[in-house]
């Protein structure tokens, strides 16, 4: 067993004695629960919740569960593309990704089908109420009360019957500082993943960032940070304002930032706390045309600030078409998704040298603007919306719109407004104005349907209507509206196979399937150092690090590894790495990676590897992964320690020269050995 799940059980068997001590004799903990663990036991026992209970729990019905979700349907929207996300860095490793509303209800969940039906004898599924009253120390209702990030591990819940749980969650705030949500990763205590606590941080951060874009797209924005290479980040502190400076939403980094400054960030001035007044601020601002301004503040300090003014959306649904073409387009953002990817990212710039895409490449180059429609057919992860995007910059459309969507990751009863729009009270929750769907958004452009072969098949039937006809009739509307579109697809499904089991309609594949080109995993990739390159210098620039490189044992790693998760794994290993980077360090080592590449997986492909020839002998952390026998992360760093400690006798300023660390770091290192 490696050190971590064994630490992991250390823990379980103290919390679970402390937890018989304080159900039995109402003995506080002391060392081994943590006082937030300790002040939620306290709620649930004076409100009476018995610990053994076996009562049923209450599942909401499918009306009540729709209400719920149509209540927090900005938040599902924007929610559902990060949790697939996460899913996809999680997915097998027997967890679920939970979505639930400001009162604990889970509206929404992704999850292996392994633990997925543990889960739900504990009703851990859609339409279950997770509040902390009703089911006692949960991560869900526990981090809705403590407005804070909560790690719930084994006997920590509260009721006997989840102690089989570890669940990360952390709670969703909007603009305005309230509760909108929380995001929870849970699964069975047995098999911990080391950095779950830190995807949930960073998914909310993303989450929290969507809603704030979302809810002021037609305002003010300031975006700023001390540091400027922060802004453009997740850490930018992010104020929607007023005409007059007043401060209309203010994200979490911001709110911090003002209350510090003596600024209110529900009903005070932005330009409180410095030398000028609003009016000169925004106009040194706009005169930087989106560049980095530097404001002095009156106790000294100094922040740099960038002004991002979006252009409103036309909403109103039977708008002319070459208008919402425009406004859409306006509204694009500057830099295109996906990792080191730039603005009007083309084919050129993809083709970083392997045989396979290259070939793939060319052969979508060719019906560029020729109105035939291209299937991208990959593994997940192999990077196939990036393509997409860069094909669609690569022609003739290249001024238009590029509208992407995820049929995998919208819920059922969304996709079909989604896509098609509706007017003004088509159903319960609609705005008044109506929206937009991405169809019509696409005019002129290209829409990307991305897992398309996920798409229901009722859906299937209105866009091959659309597709034949050109024209689009918003939900609850009787005018069609033309539309003129280059479309892509996406799918990592075999679709002749959904056709044959009649999950895809035949006619729609034929309508899709004009061209068809398969993007290679990335372990059959013959450029992976160029892309590992490539990566390496978007994590410097979202880090705000000046200087990142990557070790060649790392590097011949990389190489060599299976990626089972591809282009996407492969960045989010990169991501932790960075993150696990002592300020005073800037090369990625065996001992920044996360450990679950080092599992068996990782060390058969070591050892076929090595039989082949195509890297020397083993010779360091990375390498030395035994095919029988993996070791985690944490046992290889220990005892390369150990090794440098002997070699010079003790001396730790020696050690930590060897090791590359500061004396502070190795110091910690060494408090985790003793």
């Amino acid at each position: 067993m490696s050190a971590v799940p064994q630490l992991k059980q250390v823990r379980e068997d103290r919390v679970a004695q402390a937890r018989e001590r304080f159900f039995s004799r109402g003995v506080l903990p002391e060392n081994d629960v943590s006082p937030l663990i300790v002040r939620s036991w306290s709620r649930c026992r004076e409100q009476g919740l018995d610990p053994h209970t076996n009562c049923a729990v209450e599942v909401a019905g499918r009306g009540q569960l729709e209400i719920s979700r149509e209540q927090s349907g900005k938040l599902l929207h924007l929610a559902s593309g990060v949790m697939e996300h996460v899913f996809d860095q999680i997915r097998a490793s027997g967890s679920m990704v939970i979505l639930a509303d400001l009162d604990g209800m889970i509206i929404h969940s992704l999850g292996d089908p392994t633990f997925v039906d543990r889960a739900q004898q504990v009703a851990l599924k859609p339409g279950a109420r997770w509040d902390e009253a009703s089911l006692g120390t949960n991560g869900i209702g526990t981090a809705l009360l403590e407005r804070a990030p909560v790690e719930v591990f084994g006997s920590e819940h509260y009721l006997d019957r989840n102690v089989f749980l570890t669940c990360c969650a952390s709670p969703i705030f909007d603009p305005k500082g309230g509760l909108a949500g929380v995001l929870d990763i849970s699964g069975d205590y047995r098999n911990p993943q080391r950095h779950t606590m830190g995807l949930v941080r960073l998914s909310v951060q993303l989450v929290e960032k969507r809603l704030f874009e979302h809810t002021f797209a037609r305002h003010i924005v300031f975006a700023f940070h001390t540091r400027p290479e922060y802004v453009g980040s997740l850490q930018e502190g992010l104020v929607a304002l007023g005409p007059d400076g007043a401060i209309l939403g203010a994200n979490r980094v911001a709110r911090e930032w003002l209350a510090q400054h003596g600024s209110s960030p529900d009903s005070g001035s932005f330009a409180e706390p410095f030398k000028l007044g609003f009016g000169a601020i925004l106009d040194r601002a706009q005169a930087g045309s989106g560049e980095l301004v530097r404001l002095g503040m009156k106790d000294g300090g100094e922040i740099h600030v960038q002004v991002r003014g979006m252009r409103p959306l036309a909403l109103a649904v039977g708008a002319e078409a070459d208008d919402v073409r425009k406004a859409v387009a306006a509204n694009e953002p500057a830099r295109a998704r996906g990792p080191g990817a730039a603005e009007r990212l083309t084919l050129d710039q993809l083709d970083t040298g392997d045989e396979k895409f290259h070939r793939a490449i060319e052969r979508a180059r060719r019906v560029g603007g020729k109105n035939i429609p291209l299937l991208i057919q990959g593994e997940s992860g192999v990077g196939k919306e990036l393509f997409a995007r860069a094909f669609h910059y690569s022609s003739g459309r290249a001024e238009g719109p590029f509208v992407p969507l995820n049929c995998a990751a919208i819920p059922e009863h969304l996709i079909e407004s989604e896509l098609f729009g509706y007017v003004g009270g088509a159903f319960t929750g609609a705005r008044r104005e109506g929206a937009i769907g991405k169809v019509q958004q696409a005019h002129g452009g290209t829409l990307f349907l991305d897992e398309i072969g996920d798409m229901p098949l009722s859906m299937q039937t209105r866009l091959l209507r659309v597709l034949q006809e050109r024209s689009v009739t918003p939900v609850g509307g009787l005018k069609p509206i033309p539309v003129d579109i280059s479309l892509v697809c996406a799918t990592h499904r075999v679709l002749r196979d959904a056709v044959a089991n009649g999950e895809f309609r035949e006619d729609l594949y034929y309508r899709v399937n004009g061209l068809t080109v398969t993007l290679p995993p990335l372990r059959e990739r013959s450029d992976v150092a160029t892309l590992v390159e490539r990566l390496l210098q978007a994590e410097a620039r979202e880090s705000g690090r000046t200087k990142l490189s990557i070790s060649a044992e790392v590097m011949r790693f990389f190489e060599c590894y299976p990626w089972r998760g591809n282009i996407r794994q492969m960045h989010s290993a990169m991501r932790v790495a960075v993150a696990l980077l002592d300020d005073d360090e800037d090369e990625i080592r065996a001992i920044h990676l996360p450990e679950e590449l080092f599992g068996p997986e990782s060390a058969c492909a070591q050892a076929d590897v090595a039989k082949a020839g195509e890297v020397p002998a083993p010779a360091s952390a990375v390498e030395a992964v035994e095919p029988t026998a993996p070791r985690s992360l944490d046992e290889l760093e220990m005892d390369a320690i150990a090794v440098v400690m002997r070699e010079v006798k003790g001396n730790v300023s020696a050690a930590a020269r060897r090791l590359g660390v500061s004396r502070n770091t190795l110091y910690r290192k060494l408090g985790r050995m003793s």
